[in-house]
């Protein structure tokens, strides 16, 4: 059951009446009627708080594209030191054989000569000494 009542204007309000113990439990102080702004300003409620929603959930997306982005960005980060570490090691055997095998071929052309300079086949020889 509702209890009308007339405001200014001559709009009206409607009171629910709770039927069981004749007491009032709601009571809306909006008239509807001649001015929809209760309904409108619901309604612009309603599409700024999905706007906001759709905002909240596009900056999420963003963040969780940027994060993504920064997960590959460190991961090849990270390869491609373990990539350069190899690499410099490498590098390091490198020199490392390099110096070694200089060494001995200096032992080797040290020796060679030795032998050289032994050996009556290398020696130089006088040809005017041996005609006379």
């Amino acid at each position: 059951m509702h209890v009308s009542k007339t405001l200014k204007k001559g709009s009206k309000m409607e009171l629910p009446l709770d039927e069981e113990d004749g007491t009032f439990t709601n009571i809306s102080l909006a008239d509807d009627s001649e001015h929809p702004s209760g309904i409108l300003s619901s309604k612009v409620e309603r599409a700024h708080s999905t706007m906001m929603n759709a905002d909240m959930d596009a900056v999420e997306a963003e963040n969780q594209v940027e994060l993504e982005e920064k997960t590959r960005l460190i991961n090849q980060v990270l390869e491609l030191q373990h990539t350069l570490e190899d690499l410099s090691a490498r590098v390091d055997a490198v020199k490392e054989e390099n110096l070694k095998l200089k060494s001995e071929n200096q032992v080797l052309g040290q020796y060679i000569e030795n032998l050289m300079s032994a050996s009556s086949v290398f020696q130089t020889t006088d040809t005017k000494s041996k005609r006379k």
